[in-house]
């Protein structure tokens, strides 16, 4: 059983930053893209930023040059290090990996729990 969990989120100021973190525990065989949606009240979910196996990372618009996604591998953990929040940076933000697992030879999808960021104006 694969799980995923997060940590960081939060009540911030505007222009504060934040850390989330996401944890992934369970039998593996590899972790292909790791990413971070969010989902607003009464809004679709969207993507903030996604990083591939190899590094690769993109951004949504709205967050480029404020927030950095990374990994660490040997920790299969994946970090949103968020800068400069604004109050419509306002909503749930959930973990999302692509990977490998014993007796699927497919990509599967996990999503994490989900966890509150507020930025107060």
């Amino acid at each position: 059983q694969v799980q995923l969990v997060e940590s960081g989120g939060g009540l911030v100021q505007a222009g504060g930053s934040l850390r989330l973190s996401c944890t992934v525990s369970g039998s593996i065989f590899s972790i292909n893209s790791m990413g971070w949606w969010r989902q607003a009240p009464e809004k679709e979910r969207e993507l903030v930023a996604n990083i591939g196996s190899g590094g690769n990372t993109n951004y949504a618009d709205s967050v480029k040059g404020r927030f950095t996604i990374s990994r660490d591998n040997n920790k299969e953990t994946v970090y949103l290090q968020m800068s400069v929040l604004k109050p419509e940076d306002t909503a749930v933000y959930y973990c999302r990996v692509m990977a490998l697992v014993p007796g699927s030879p497919f990509q599967n999808d996990y999503w994490g729990q989900g966890t509150q960021v507020t930025v107060s104006s």
